[in-house]
């Protein structure tokens, strides 16, 4: 016989155990299916793991730069098994932690894999092939997505490898690493090989780098990682992958000329598609509609199918953590008629290099493709008191504001901490506040934080 729940959710990372949490702090009785480790990508192949070693990366690149500051380090080396060790010990914290809230919570784990039979009936598989029947009114999928590879020949060659790849290498560094995609995960990954003194190229096929964030940022960006020694190619197609003597070559063609770059590991990081692997059974099962891999839902995340739901990356849009979280808190609210919290359309975006990037709202880039008029106030930070002591690189802050009513539509930061400092220009955003709002907060000296006021006076000049 099913055990029966109200609500079943299939993926435990973001946009699947925080919506538990919450609909048990409700009252009602959940369980959470999961065929690999508790929080999901982000927390065990993604976000954690990745942040984790630009820390560690970052220290490593202060210690060669330490003279500056006043200090003298000798024998700063990098060891791969203690980084790794240091990675999975932060990882199994925060995995623990979950599972503690689960067991708090009352939230039952099903340890496999998820397959919707019916409406409102899953099939638990696990690996040795029990077989586990669930039944809930509801039914969340938050299954999350997988690396994309694109079809490149030679892209199954040893050396060629996906970002959890990797994240999970225990036998050292690649020496020379090259990396084909200049998105969010290639320029991350640029940025900790780099700093650990090691060789890197970047291909891109767009223009520039960072090709769906404003302008500014790509530029900049370029020209900070080409000084660190990033040999960056935009505007490139990558043709075919060999193996050689020495290691890899990547053959590609830029400005009309094939050329190739040696490599000794390359990194395809070409995007993330969603995961359904599983998900739904055969003939005689269900499966919502969908399109190009991606399932489709209304605005309540509801799908084709009454009853069933679906959240994150596994619908396409913003494949970012905390998107998946508010989407899935605000699903669950909507099955259970709770209060909807969460404004979805300030959703920020973050690039954890050094300097740091986080954009939300309007870009300046976008307000030109729709014809939107705005201003906008920019402060450079290299005049910023805690850049200048801090040694920091190159950075802005820039507001993009209404012309008529100075309300504030977006925000994009290129500057240490941006990443702790964009969900202030969030907030100015979705609850409707002004340049005056924002030049009218007195901030404490010395911070970067100084220069989102600064740049909300540079709008009011305007």
């Amino acid at each position: 016989m099913a055990e029966i729940y109200d609500l079943v959710v299939i993926g435990a990372g973001p946009g699947g155990y925080i919506p538990a949490l919450k609909a048990a702090g409700w009252g009602k009785k959940i369980a959470v299916v999961e065929r690999r480790e508790l929080g999901g990508t982000c927390l065990n192949r993604g976000c954690i793991p990745t942040k984790t070693m630009l820390h560690t990366s970052e220290l490593y690149r202060a210690c060669q730069n330490a003279e500056a500051a006043g200090l003298t380090i000798h024998g700063a080396s990098t060891d791969a098994a203690a980084l790794q060790a240091r990675k999975e010990e932060v990882v199994k914290t925060l995995r623990d932690g979950i599972g503690q809230q689960f067991k708090k919570s009352k939230i039952d784990t099903c340890q496999g894999t998820g397959t919707i039979t019916a409406p409102g009936r899953v099939q638990v598989t696990s690996v040795d092939g029990t077989v586990t029947e669930l039944e809930a009114e509801h039914i969340l999928i938050a299954t999350g997505s997988v690396p994309s590879i694109p079809p490149i020949e030679g892209a199954d060659l040893p050396g060629v490898v996906d970002s959890d790849d990797l994240l999970s290498k225990a036998d050292g560094f690649f020496d020379r690493l090259l990396i084909i995609g200049g998105g969010v995960i290639g320029v991350e990954f640029a940025t900790i090989y780099s700093d650990l003194g090691r060789q890197v190229t970047v291909i891109e096929a767009m223009e520039r780098i960072l090709p769906t964030m404003d302008r500014e940022f790509s530029q900049n960006l370029k020209m900070i990682m080409k000084k660190r020694g990033v040999d960056i190619h935009t505007g490139a197609t990558v043709k075919r992958i060999e193996k050689t003597e020495t290691g890899l070559s990547c053959i590609y063609e830029e400005k009309g000329a094939e050329h190739s770059a040696e490599a000794d590991g390359i990194l395809i990081a070409t995007g993330r598609r969603a995961d359904t692997s599983g998900l739904f059974a055969g003939d005689g099962g269900v499966k919502p509609d969908m399109d190009r891999g991606r399932i489709l839902v209304d605005e309540h995340y509801r799908t084709s199918i009454p009853g069933i739901s679906a959240v994150g990356d596994v619908i396409g849009g913003i494949q970012l953590a905390h998107a998946a979280t508010a989407e899935g808190c605000l699903a669950v609210a909507h099955m259970f008629g709770e209060k909807e919290t969460g404004d979805i359309s300030t959703i920020p975006s973050c690039v954890y290099t050094d300097p740091e990037i986080a954009s939300v709202g309007l870009t300046a880039d976008e307000a030109k493709e729709k014809n939107i008029p705005i201003k906008t106030g920019k402060y450079i930070m290299s005049v910023n008191g805690k850049s200048v002591l801090s040694m920091q690189e190159r950075g802005f802050i820039k507001l993009v504001a209404d012309p008529e009513t100075n309300r504030i539509l977006g925000g994009q930061l290129m500057c240490a901490r941006a990443t702790d400092m964009i969900g202030e220009i969030g907030l100015a955003i979705s609850k409707g506040l002004t340049a005056e709002d924002l030049a009218d907060v007195v901030m404490a000296h010395p911070t970067f934080s100084e220069g989102i006021g600064e740049a909300a006076i540079e709008v009011l000049k305007k």
